[in-house]
């Protein structure tokens, strides 16, 4: 079976059972940045990924239920309304323009 070509955003499992996706590729060095679900980043040659693959220490993962594990996030709080007021909220808290920023200061 031929090696899969990783991309970003598939999802792989090691022979350990730690789940990781493939958050990026760099074809210049030949590496690939990949993230576990509990979100330690890490680096693997693509050399060593085809040889983990034909040795059966990879197989490919259906992303997980729960993707939060590699993120900080907050549940949800189920009692905030849904109308147009959590709407206003929304936009209260995006980014501002980056307008006046001068980059070569």
């Amino acid at each position: 079976m031929a090696t899969p070509q990783p991309a970003i955003g598939d999802w792989y499992r090691s022979s350990g059972g730690a789940l990781f996706e493939v958050v990026a590729l760099d074809d210049d060095d030949g590496t690939i940045e990949i993230q576990y679900f509990d979100g330690t980043v890490a680096e693997m040659d693509i050399e060593d990924w085809d040889t983990q693959w034909e040795d059966g220490a990879l197989e490919a993962a259906e992303p997980p239920e729960d993707w939060s594990g590699s993120v900080d996030v907050e549940a949800t709080d189920e009692s905030r309304s849904s109308g147009s007021d959590s709407l206003a909220e929304d936009r209260d808290l995006r980014a501002g323009s980056l307008d006046g920023i001068d980059l070569f200061e």
